[in-house]
């Protein structure tokens, strides 16, 4: 490999904006982070970008519904994401959104160089229409029986019964998941990116092997790119109309980029905002072609059409450079099973923080990645073995069993001589080894390898035992040459783990009395160095902690297309119900509330002071003035909560299953405003 450094830009998708991260999604996060983290371990110049994907029919209907503008949504769950990933150690140089002014300048600026050249076209297309919300649904927000098989309750884009492929107006009695309501069929005037342009500059792209001879895709990736091609690639709806948020199509009134336009164009916009807020990096050299530098995507398999096909196209049609590689993965299972609400195993990022220690987890799924796309499982039986074996039981009881004797007896100092100069070599051998695994993403196979020479790192100590020897007056200096190996072994796997273990490798530099360590530093010897007072650098996972974290995600779930209660939330004592002051209110006014779907703002009298509240009960009552001088339930001690309408002071209690089926909890005719309900 040269001296020179490789000069890399790494990516990974953009996690959608409308919800918080799960241990699924850690999967890609921590694979790239690790391969980023090898990366710079290696000494190369490497630029890890990301950004939430916040555009979207699924962003802008759920920031109406709590009531809140959708910038207020995406900034949020914008700080969540960034929480979760700093915690799991997930290193980005930077992490943006796509709702940014980077991201509409590159929008519009690949939008209409491809349709300088003729990329672009446009025609009518018939969709399923919301009458009530006065919108375009997609497909996914409709639903109904499908055509083929009969089965009820499926989605407008495919049946999840007999896998036939067809569109939301092909239904039997579909229904909008929206408003619940029979859409309706109207035409509307999209644009369309023509994929078939690039059909012979895509399947040159994917015959360009870098100077290794790596392709840009997987081998099973380039299967089905085959499969496509095969069946001929299709023009590319990248507009919706409005209401949408997004950004609107440069002069298209009221057309918007379809938000898979615009989501892989916020790596460019990540990068370029980091490139702004530094000197030493300039855009161009990583996003024009022949800049010389390297630009990789990790992105889950489900994605790869767009990233192989789309992104590139898109790319080499603005007179942008393609990537130097995309690297797909597959899912992640849990105990052999899909994720699921109701088993406790869709794990939020922040309720395993809760309980587990991250680095855990960053382990046991550098165990079982590889450069393919299969899933992978996640069992928490050989999770809590594989941790407490290889981590704590080979690992770091390499560094327990030697740093005792070393820092009680010796004051810390580590003997100028080498026990076993034949063992340490047969480590720093490896490192090529390991390099090539890691640079290949072949995780579970590097840490195989490393964990063999921890087996012979232990058997080696196992051999000498240091615990005999230190009885022995004359074979002090045995005791310090055999413990003093075990450390030189440590601080060698502590290298080889480092970009899996990032906090573990902090503490053991701190342990161990040393700068960073980086792969050059794999031959430098410890020897005359004095270390620092061992402390614990992890504990065994406690199956009752794995059990808690699995408790505490596990949610009822409820039979699609029934009825159903919701569940039970967590007990309260009497203490806390007693906390709820609820007080009889009269309405004096209600109104809709401009630009939200479901909200009224209410005017109560709560006795002597009057309460301005939102409340989400437009369907159940309209017209609203028919609420005007009824009693009604107030949670009067509730804390006030800022909406983008205005500030809601309580809440007032209603019952039902939802849409125009609400009813408020009247008072007793005989009540007065203000009175305590008891």
């Amino acid at each position: 490999m040269s001296n020179t450094p490789r000069r890399m830009l790494v990516t990974s998708a953009l996690p959608y904006a409308n919800g918080p991260i799960h241990i699924g999604h850690l999967v890609e996060y921590i694979q790239t982070d690790i391969w980023v983290r090898y990366q710079r371990l290696r000494g190369q110049e490497i630029y890890y970008v990301c950004a939430d994907d916040t555009h979207g029919t699924p962003i802008m209907l759920k920031a109406d519904e709590t009531g809140i503008a959708p910038e207020q949504l995406i900034a949020s769950i914008g700080r969540d994401h960034r929480a979760d990933f700093a915690d799991f150690r997930v290193e980005f140089d930077n992490y943006y959104l796509t709702h940014s002014q980077e991201n509409r300048h590159f929008a519009e600026l690949i939008y209409q160089r491809l349709k300088a050249h003729g990329h672009i076209a446009t025609r009518t297309i018939r969709q399923a229409f919301d009458t009530e919300k006065q919108m375009f649904l997609p497909d996914r927000y409709v639903k109904g029986t499908c055509p083929n098989c009969g089965k009820p309750d499926q989605y407008g884009d495919n049946c999840e019964h007999c896998g036939t492929t067809y569109s939301p107006l092909d239904l039997i009695d579909p229904v909008s998941t929206v408003s619940g309501k029979t859409p309706i069929a109207r035409e509307s005037e999209h644009y369309f990116f023509k994929l078939g342009d690039f059909d012979h500059m895509l399947k040159n792209w994917l015959r360009e092997a870098d100077a290794e001879g790596r392709l840009p895709v997987q081998a099973s990736i380039a299967n089905k790119l085959d499969e496509w091609f095969e069946s001929g690639l299709a023009d590319w709806d990248i507009s919706r109309d409005a209401p949408y948020f997004g950004f609107e199509i440069p002069d298209a009134p009221g057309k918007y980029f379809y938000v898979w336009l615009d989501a892989p164009i916020g790596y460019m916009a990540s990068f370029k905002n980091l490139c702004d807020r530094r000197e030493d990096l300039e855009f161009d050299d990583y996003w024009q072609p022949g800049g010389g530098t390297e630009l990789y995507h990790f992105i889950g398999k489900d994605i790869a059409y767009f990233h192989t096909l789309f992104w590139p196209a898109m790319l080499h049609g603005a007179g942008f450079r393609t990537p130097t590689a995309v690297y797909c993965h597959g899912f992640l299972t849990v105990n052999g099973e899909k994720m699921s609400k109701r088993r406790g195993t869709l794990i939020k990022a922040r309720t395993y923080l809760q309980h587990l220690d991250p680095e855990y987890l960053r382990y046991y799924f550098a165990c079982k990645l590889g450069d393919g796309i299969d899933d992978l499982d996640l069992s928490f039986e050989d999770f809590s073995a594989r941790v407490n074996s290889d981590l704590v039981g080979k690992v770091v009881n390499i560094a327990s069993r030697c740093a005792g004797f070393i820092g009680k007896r010796f004051d810390g100092m580590i003997g100028e001589q080498q026990d076993a100069p034949e063992l340490r070599q047969q480590f720093l051998d490896a490192a090529s080894g390991i390099a090539d695994l890691y640079e290949q993403r072949e995780f579970s196979k590097a840490m195989r390898e490393i964990m063999h020479l921890a087996d012979a790192a232990n058997q080696y100590i196992d051999q000498r035992k240091p615990w005999v020897l230190i009885k022995q007056p004359d074979a002090l200096d045995s005791v310090q040459s055999v413990c003093s190996q075990g450390l030189e072994l440590f601080r060698i796997l502590m290298i080889y783990l480092k970009p899996v273990l990032p906090r573990v490798a902090q503490q053991a530099e701190a342990f161990l009395d040393v700068p960073q360590l980086h792969w050059a530093d794999l031959d430098r010897s410890l020897a005359g160095h004095r270390i620092k007072a061992f402390k614990p650098l992890l504990t065994r996972v406690d199956s009752a902690e794995v059990a808690a974290m699995v408790e505490a995600s596990r949610e009822s779930e409820v039979p699609t297309g029934l009825l159903a209660a919701d569940p039970v939330s967590a007990e309260i004592d009497i203490h806390d119900f007693a906390a709820v002051d609820l007080r009889v209110v009269r309405i004096l006014s209600a109104e809709a509330v401009e630009g939200a779907d479901k909200l009224l703002r209410i005017l109560v009298d709560a006795g002597g002071e009057q309460r301005q509240v939102f409340a989400g009960i437009k369907a159940a009552y309209d017209p609203p003035a028919q609420l005007v001088g009824r009693l009604a339930v107030l949670v009067a001690n509730l804390k006030p909560r800022k909406m983008r309408f205005g500030v809601s002071q309580g809440m007032l209690l209603a019952a039902g299953p939802g849409g125009s089926e609400i009813w408020l909890l009247s008072a007793d005719a005989g009540a007065e405003p203000g009175m305590r309900v008891k």
